[in-house]
This record gives structure tokens, C-alpha cells and sequence, in this order.
């Protein structure tokens, strides 16, 4: 299951106003680490990365990513999350430790630039805040009068409720601000519908849209929890001021592939050889009419190189390239590209065209197949042969036939190249001319 708590977003976001009226609440089951209804077998072990955004109409603009790390066994529950903020260095982490069975809280920490903050719970909330701007030290020491659960813990715990449609509840929970005059608030689940959420790599899930307004902070989140494996796809914020902020999970443990990838042998084919690919990329036109139509003629039509600059791409042509290669041409039609891993993306070596005649090369290559691409830009032309108009012949007053009289003439407009060749090197050593042409 991939649940969510980032670290603290949710102060950025406007005050939304209580909507819940207090015959809801009474009817609202009240969930506490002595009443659970938890299943756990939809709570896995597993890294995940979600990405935050600002929305503003059909723009969104990336604020921030979480990396979260969830550890289950039956001792504890231990998430461990990572936030990194657009154009930052400096990362925040937040550990929170629950018991593995009640998911009563047991400890808590946060460190960034700005603070540092643990806590220790137990028949007291123990432990200290500090604010590292003014210096000053805060200790902790707070009775337990009830049963709670973590202010930062309880997200990860929605998708093991017994979800269905119209389902609600309430969930007492920690949550330690410097300002707060009491830390101990509810989270509030006020509903559970049904919903669909579609995502770019696996397609269409059937998910439990779960709405929660939490007390201590007066935000809103609309958790999209897929009914069947209890995955967390996304998170709607929306504040009463029209501000919209979207989490998504960025399915970054996604894998199609049934070849495994090998890092070091790949790395090593495009690093560690003596071989040398070289070549000139370029599109030729064809602009022939009849019996020349649709052949590229020797010195008829012209060449046109690819700019200097131009970016050459080999891809050593393994086994799981290939198989990556293929699952895109299928996967395009349904208009979801398969991303490559991160070390696979790694092992793609990029060259440059380095003259006016489209010429560029690899070197440090070992014997292997490679697949070279490349897309530039160019002028298409073409001639068209049109009617201008008609000859009537007569003879003695007779009508004896009628021909076209005809124009050639010619067109130019820009047009894109995307070239691709598989190239083998066969020994060490060897130096390999290629020709990556595009005809038109």
C-alpha cells in the first residue's frame, strides 16, 4: 500500500471551514488503537516517490518531492519520509515508529533547516522542539489521558479501514505545533464514494474516494484508494480560497520487463571497448515525378545535414533494450509510453553532430549491436505537375480532341526527421561508417 504524509505541506494551504454538524459526528464510528478494524495484509513493506504540485487551471507547477519508505513487520510500523523541495539542497526527513499490531505511536522525529522535533510516547508524550532561526528549545512533557494515533501515521492507515460507499469515521490523533494550546485533535473521515483514477503507465483503477478534514490544521484531502490492492494513487487539497494542490504517485517501483537489467555489463559495452561508431545524419528529398517518383536518385536530390549540435542517440541494444522497444510500440497506441529505470536510462550514450555535414561518432565501444537515433529538422520539398487548362483541336471545323495544358511547380516547408539503424560491431577495435539518412 502506498499511503501519504508529506512533511507538513499542509500549512500552505488556506483555512477550510468545518462542514461537519455535530449529528454526523455522533454517527461516526470513533477509531482508536484499542477499537481497529484495520486489515493488514493491504500494509507492504515498499519505497515509494510522490510528487506534489500547485494547480492552477490546466497548469501545474512541481513544489516538491517525497520519497517514503515504509517498513511492516508484526513488531512496528515504520515509515520514514524524505521531502525535497523544488530548486532546494536541503531535505527534510521524518521518521514515525507505531506499534506493529495497534499502531499506538511510539516515536516520532523531524529535522530540516528550520527545526528539529522528537518525541517519545508512552504514558507521557516526552521529547523537545527546536526552532533553529530563534534558538530557542522547547521541552516536551505531556500526559496520555486517551488513546491516539500519530498526527503524521494515520494516513498510511486509511487504506486498511473496511472501506465501502458512505462509510465514516473519526480518528483521535497527535500532532505537536509550538503554537497549539492543545496537540490532540481528530481527523475526520466524512465520506466514502466510488471514483476511477487513470493512470499514464498501468491505465484505469477503480478506487474509494475517501474524504478527510482534520481539526487540528482545518484541511481537506481526497485520498484516491484503489479498491483492490489499497494503493494510494493521489491526493486532492483544495482550499476555500480556490487553491488546488495534487499529490501523485509517480509509480516509480513500476516493471513491465520480464528481461532483467544488468547495470555494470551494459555500462561496460558502451565504456570499456575500443571500437568506434562514425557517421553523417541527414534527409534527402524526394521530389521525383514519374518513373523517378518515390526513389532517392544519386545526385538528384540534395542533401540536407543534420544541424551542428544535433543530438545522436546509441542505445546498446540488449536484450532488455529490445524488449523495451518493443512494449513502446504497443504501448503508444494507447497513447502510455514505459518509461526506462533511472540506471537503465543511465546507460544511453548521447554524441553531438560537430560540423556542417551532419557527421558525428561513438568511441570506447565493445562488439555488440547498438541502436543509433536521431531526429533534426529540415525543408521538405516537392513538385507537383497541375492543370492550368485546356487545348481543343479541330480540323475542317471538326472536332478532333482536347489536351491538358499543364505547369509544374514546386513547394518548401519544414519538415521533421526521426531516424533509427541498428549498427553491429563485430570485434574490438573496429571503426564502423554508418549512413543515418531519412528519405522522403
Amino acid at each position: 500500500m502506498i499511503s501519504f504524509k508529506h512533511s507538513r505541506v499542509r500549512g500552505i494551504f488556506f483555512t477550510l471551514q468545518l462542514l461537519i454538524t455535530a449529528g454526523f459526528c455522533k454517527a461516526q464510528v470513533a477509531l482508536t488503537p484499542g477499537n481497529i478494524p484495520f486489515d493488514t495484509k493491504f500494509l507492504k513493506t515498499g519505497k515509494y516517490e510522490m510528487g506534489c504540485f500547485i494547480v492552477d487551471g490546466a497548469m501545474e507547477r512541481e513544489i516538491s518531492s517525497f520519497i517514503i519508505d515504509i517498513n511492516a513487520n508484526k513488531e512496528t510500523l515504520s515509515i520514514y519520509t524524505t521531502l525535497y523541495q523544488a530548486g532546494s539542497d536541503d531535505p527534510r526527513v521524518d521518521t514515525i515508529i507505531s506499534d506493529g499490531k495497534t499502531f499506538t505511536p511510539l516515536y516520532r522525529s523531524s529535522f530540516n533547516s528550520n527545526y528539529e522535533l522528537q518525541l517519545k510516547y508512552g504514558k507521557e508524550v516526552t521529547g523537545y522542539h527546536y526552532d533553529k532561526q530563534s534558538r530557542k528549545k522547547r521541552v516536551i512533557k505531556e500526559p496520555v489521558t486517551e488513546a491516539f494515533f500519530d498526527g503524521y501515521c494515520y494516513p498510511y492507515l486509511l487504506g486498511l479501514l473496511p472501506l465501502t460507499s458512505g462509510y465514516s469515521a473519526n480518528m483521535p490523533v497527535y500532532d505537536y505545533r509550538p503554537e497549539n494550546t492543545n496537540n490532540l485533535k481528530k481527523a475526520l473521515i466524512e465520506e466514502v464514494t466510488s471514483g476511477m483514477y487513470t493512470s499514464s503507465l498501468t491505465g484505469a483503477h477503480k478506487v474509494w474516494l475517501v474524504t478527510v478534514f482534520e481539526e487540528a490544521t482545518k484541511d481537506k484531502y481526497v485520498y484516491h484508494i484503489d479498491k483492490e490492492t489499497r494503493r494510494l494513487w493521489k491526493v486532492d487539497i483544495h482550499s476555500n480560497a480556490g487553491q488546488h494542490i495534487l499529490m501523485v504517485d509517480r509509480e516509480t517501483d513500476f516493471n513491465p520487463f520480464k528481461n532483467t537489467f544488468d547495470k555494470v555489463a551494459t555500462m561496460k559495452l558502451i565504456k570499456s571497448g575500443s571500437a568506434v561508431i562514425s557517421g553523417q545524419a541527414f534527409a534527402k528529398d524526394n521530389e521525383n515525378e514519374g518513373m523517378l517518383k518515390g526513389i532517392a536518385v544519386l545526385n538528384i536530390n540534395k542533401k540536407q545535414f543534420a544541424p551542428t549540435g544535433t543530438s545522436i542517440v546509441l542505445i546498446p541494444y540488449t536484450d532488455f533494450f529490445k524488449e523495451w522497444v518493443k512494449l513502446n510500440e504497443s504501448s503508444r497506441k494507447k497513447g502510455r509510453p514505459v518509461p526506462l529505470p533511472k540506471e537503465a536510462a543511465e546507460c544511453i550514450k548521447t554524441a553531438t553532430v560537430y560540423d556542417d555535414k551532419g557527421h558525428f561518432e561513438f568511441v570506447n565501444l565493445m562488439p555488440g549491436d547498438y541502436l543509433i537515433f536521431a531526429e533534426f529538422g529540415y525543408v521538405h520539398t516537392s513538385r507537383r505537375t497541375e492543370v492550368v487548362g485546356y487545348t481543343d483541336t479541330y480540323v475542317n471545323g471538326l472536332y478532333q480532341g482536347t489536351r491538358e495544358n499543364t505547369t509544374v511547380r514546386s513547394y518548401a516547408g519544414n519538415a521533421g526527421a526521426s531516424v533509427k539503424k541498428v549498427v553491429t560491431i563485430e570485434k574490438e577495435g573496429e571503426n564502423v561508417e554508418i549512413k543515418l539518412k531519412k528519405t522522403l
